[in-house]
């Protein structure tokens, strides 16, 4: 018995070792096949600019340490492959769906062509899938409908066409986020009763060819917080029945189809009915539908969530109903392009918060009431193209943050508010086509604020142009065309610097026209006719080189016309009813030459004396163009090697004075250090600290155009968020830079303080600092006299001065656009690797300057969402991308649609953030703004850089954030104070 008993422990114990040899060799066996499927994956790709896949080559590195690439600590079978963002071209290999364990496969945000292979149906284990942001075709594999652990799918931003598979949708029920945006898919959405989407949370199929109604099915998936069907060609009633049944909605974007309101569009009471309890509805968007009907009083019973509606381009008529006042949290509203009448309702001021409102192209009527000016947010507002009469409010002095202000093509009258110049952050003013008369006063006039345009035309103004005008130095158009004005032409226009239109034609203006206007740099159109200008036009308007539209027609110019420079283009009709003109414009009379015999008479005296005069008047000349040359050269920072710099507006500073400063450029006054040189801090012997940037002149090509590059832009700039320069120093063998110290150091410091000395940030502060770069940025891109793009944005290149306001600075290896150039992705200036720049820093780069794309404004918005998700999740981003293998934008994407590690980031983000001391009540405020700053920082960092916001849009929103924490906290230590006492 004792024998039997231990010969069955005996083969249990030997089955145990077999089994266990067996199952290792199968483990074994599957990761061979494992790494022989991303072989086979590898070799289907043909460009890997940033050589993410250099480790795949190694041979003495393990396949689950492969960039990109996470095992399963238990079964070593690879569970993750996420390569986006890496720039990746080729096709995707099937050999993919070999990889039986993976769970998730991120590859967006690369280049990658071809059809999906449909063999990817196979990965039963699948639970998230990213293909979006590529250049892929075909259409979606009805093999898909076999992932049946999917709950996350984004194939967004590609070439896809052909229907939505419904085994997609029928099958694969734990489907929570669904992004098939921006493709070119067609067919009727796939849902029915039958097959229900419970867990769905996000649908995104905006800019398709989507056709039919909204399927009823899916009301079922009542868990909807994000529906996007914009721009697709849907139809049928607004699906009141199915948005109602979405009580975490937040945001719900219908536009531009072809829904139509209720009762044979006439009624859209009981779509706005089928909104009431949705009580996190935060934005919704019905523009361009052509949608029928009045706007309902309920619309005012809206949820108190709603920030943003979005109504225009539609049929909608009658009056506003006063009642819409009591969306108070409302921040946007939008209702241009409609049938409304009626007058604008004077409860509009209870809408503290709105910041933009749009109600052009209507038909309202009456006066524009002066209770607008009691909205102290209000940022933009447009009455544009309506028949509104009466004269402009007064009260629009208060509107402290009014940007643009667009009344034009209506029936006002009156003269211009002189209140209107305490707007001093307006950038746009259009008031025309209107009766407004009067003169100009002079302090909207010297409204420098103005960046974009002034136009006043086609009124009936009189009166001479004021002289304040010429204080406008960064608008870009001025229009005071077809008013009644008088007077002469001001020569001091010629301080409109960044001025490229200008008419002022349709006027009574007499007088020569000034020389100096044909010399403002970035002017491109100037129109002067029907005045009474007299007098020979001047030779700079040929000589300019910005300048391509011309008209001088009916006035009284003389003299000759040549058709050379920028008069080559030119045709007759710009010179018409001018008698006194001829020249060798095609149909302009010749010019006749006169005997003048009388000249020979003078002859003699001017050889006896004139020579003495004449060589008095060259030594004169000489000396004047040595320093205009001196001049130029200085303002165009074209600084030959062994020239100092001598310009009275700059103080001199020499070589040993710097070295004195900085202590003999000792160590211990280094304070920063870069490819191009280093910086040391010092103090002149007038106590002023600075900051002295000496360059690396061994790097000499290099050295040479950064540093002219950087003195020509600091010079032209003029902002307070932007970083000023002090004086410069060029020798031969000495390239500085003098800037203020800032006492604060760089944001980097304050992100990564490496000792208690340093104070970290608060959510306030950062917002602020946000909104100061976003401000500089927006300047350098939108209003600056050049045009800049700044190519290394990044925290080290962001300083702070005593009271922590930021400064930009490092415009090294920046590009200036010419003047022929948009500020655009498509027309900038090219970013050569042959530069020996580079196009800013890791971590920072935009992914299309990755590909040899151009420099572009796109690209530095895209560095500023970087900075944004930096500060809020405190990691540089080149520490993500060694550590997780992608980019700081994917990885924040991968949190950011579930919701327990958004909320993990959120929370670090506010320990970090949060000083002690603090009330725990602005937590719930902060926490706020954060979430905000990583949609920002999203929206900043599209992979797509037309679909970026401009970085004005940037700094209005930065703005509003900024107002919003200071006016909110503010309220509510005001209540907790009251309480308490």
């Amino acid at each position: 018995m004792m024998c039997l008993l231990r010969l069955t422990m005996f083969l249990i114990f030997f089955l145990e070792i077999v089994s266990t040899r067996v199952c290792g060799e199968e483990e074994h066996a599957g990761l061979v096949n494992d790494k022989s499927s991303l072989i086979s994956f590898m070799s289907c790709i043909v460009s890997d600019p940033e050589n993410s896949l250099e480790n795949w080559k190694s041979q003495g590195v393990h396949v689950c340490d492969w960039s990109g690439v996470r095992c399963n600590n238990a079964s070593d079978r690879i569970i993750e492959i996420d390569l986006s963002g890496r720039l990746l071209g080729g096709t995707i290999s099937p050999a993919l769906a070999n990889l039986s364990f993976l769970q998730i496969l991120d590859l967006s945000g690369n280049f990658f062509v071809g059809h999906i292979p449909k063999e990817l149906g196979n990965l039963v284990h699948l639970e998230q899938l990213s293909l979006s942001g590529n250049f892929l075709e075909g259409s979606i594999p009805s093999e898909f409908g076999s992932l049946h652990n999917l709950y996350y799918l984004d194939m967004g931003s590609n070439h896809l066409e052909g229907e939505i598979p419904p085994s997609l949708f029928h099958n694969v029920t734990s489907l929570s986020y669904i992004d098939l945006s921006n493709n070119s898919l067609g067919g009727k959405i796939p849902l029915n009763n039958e097959f229900i989407l419970k867990e769905l949370r996000f649908l995104l199929l905006w800019s398709n060819h989507l056709v039919g109604q909204v399927p009823l099915a899916l009301s079922n998936s009542t868990k909807l917080k994000w529906l996007d069907l914009e721009s697709n060609m849907l139809s049928g009633e607004l699906p009141s029945e199915i948005v109602h049944n979405f009580p975490q909605l937040q945001f719900l974007y219908l536009s531009y189809n072809h829904f139509v309101s209720h009762d044979g569009n006439t009624n859209l009471e009981p779509f706005f009915a089928s909104l009431m309890n949705l009580s996190n509805i935060q934005e919704l968007e019905l523009a361009g539908n052509k949608l029928g009907g009045k706007l309902p009083p309920i619309i005012g019973d809206l949820p108190a969530s709603l920030q943003q509606l979005h109504l225009e381009e539609n049929l909608i008529h009658g009056s506003i109903p006063p009642h819409i006042a009591n969306l108070f949290n409302l921040t946007f509203l939008e209702l241009s392009s409609n049938l409304i009448n009626g007058t604008i309702p004077h409860s509009l001021c209870k809408m503290g918060r709105l910041e933009r409102i749009f109600m052009s192209n209507n038909s309202l009527s009456g006066e524009i009431p002066s209770t607008l000016g009691d909205i102290k947010h209000l940022g933009l507002l447009d009455l544009s193209r309506n028949k509104l009469s009466g004269s402009i409010p007064d009260s629009f002095a208060t509107l402290s943050q009014l940007r643009r202000l667009l009344l034009h093509d209506n029936q006002l009258s009156g003269t211009i508010p002189l209140s209107l110049g305490k707007c001093v952050n307006l950038e746009i003013l259009d008031l025309s086509h209107n009766n407004i008369t009067g003169v100009i006063p002079a302090e909207v006039a010297a409204l420098t604020s103005l960046k974009l345009y002034l136009n006043l035309s086609n009124n009936d103004l009189h009166g001479p142009l004021p002289l304040e005008l010429s204080k406008m130095n960064m608008v870009l158009a001025i229009d005071v065309s077809m008013n009644n004005l008088s007077g002469r032409i001001l020569p001091q226009l010629e301080n409109c610097i960044a001025l490229e239109y200008l008419n002022l034609s349709g006027n009574s203006l007499e007088g020569p026209l000034p020389y100096s206007l044909g010399q403002l740099p970035y002017i491109q159109a100037i129109d002067v006719s029907s005045n009474q200008l007299t007098g020979l036009i001047p030779e700079s308007m040929q000589l300019s080189s910005s300048l391509k539209i011309l008209n001088f027609s009916f006035n009284k110019f003389s003299g000759n016309v040549s058709n050379n420079g920028a008069f080559s283009s030119l045709t007759i009709d710009s010179f018409l009813g001018n008698d006194g003109l001829c020249g060798q414009v095609k149909g302009m009379k010749y010019c006749h030459r006169k005997h003048s015999y009388h000249l020979v008479f003078l002859l003699v005296p001017v050889l006896l004396f004139g020579t003495p005069l004449m060589c008095m008047c060259r030594s004169s000349m000489v000396i004047k163009s040595k320093v205009k040359k001196r001049s130029e050269i200085v303002s165009r920072g074209d600084l030959e090697d062994g020239e100092e710099i001598e310009e009275l507006s700059y103080p001199r500073i020499s070589y040993r004075e710097l070295k004195e400063a900085t202590g003999g450029f000792s160590a211990s006054r280094l304070i920063g250090s870069g490819r191009f040189g280093r910086v040391y801090k010092g103090v002149l012997l007038d106590s002023t600290r600075v900051a002295v940037k000496v360059l690396d002149t061994t790097q000499a090509s290099e050295i040479s155009r950064s540093f002219r590059r950087e003195c020509q832009i600091l010079r032209k700039i003029r902002h307070r968020n932007l970083i000023r320069i002090i004086t410069i120093c060029s020798k031969p063998e000495f390239k500085a830079l003098v800037l203020p110290l800032m006492p604060n150091g760089s944001l980097e410091r304050h992100l990564y303080p490496s000792h208690e000395l340093c104070q970290r940030l608060d959510v306030v502060q950062l917002v602020r600092i946000c909104s100061d770069v976003a401000e500089g940025m927006s300047y350098l891109h939108h209003y600056s006299p050049v045009k800049v793009v700044h190519c290394d944005l990044k925290p080290s290149n962001i300083l702070l001065d005593h009271d922590l306001t930021a400064l930009v600075t490092d415009f090294g290896i920046s590009r200036l656009l010419k003047d022929d150039e948009s500020v655009s992705t498509s027309n900038s200036t090219s970013f050569s690797s042959t530069d020996g720049l580079l196009c800013g820093s890791v971590g920072y780069i935009a992914p299309e300057y990755g590909m040899g794309k151009h420099a572009s404004t796109e690209g530095d918005v895209y560095s500023f969402g970087v900075i944004l998700l930096e500060m809020v999740t405190g990691r540089r981003p080149t520490d993500v991308l060694i550590h997780e293998g992608s980019c700081l934008r994917e990885w924040v994407k991968r949190q950011y649609p579930q919701p327990e590690k958004l909320e993990n980031i959120v929370e670090q983000a506010l320990q970090r953030c949060t000083p002690s001391g603090v009330p725990s009540y602005h937590n719930k405020i902060w926490k706020q703004v954060i979430l905000e700053l990583i949609e920002l920082g999203l929206l900043c960092t599209m992979q797509d850089p037309s679909t970026r916001p401009s970085m004005a849009d940037v700094a209005q929103e930065m703005g509003r954030l900024k107002d919003y924490l200071s006016n909110t906290l503010s309220s509510e230590d005001t209540s907790v104070e009251k309480e308490n006492n």
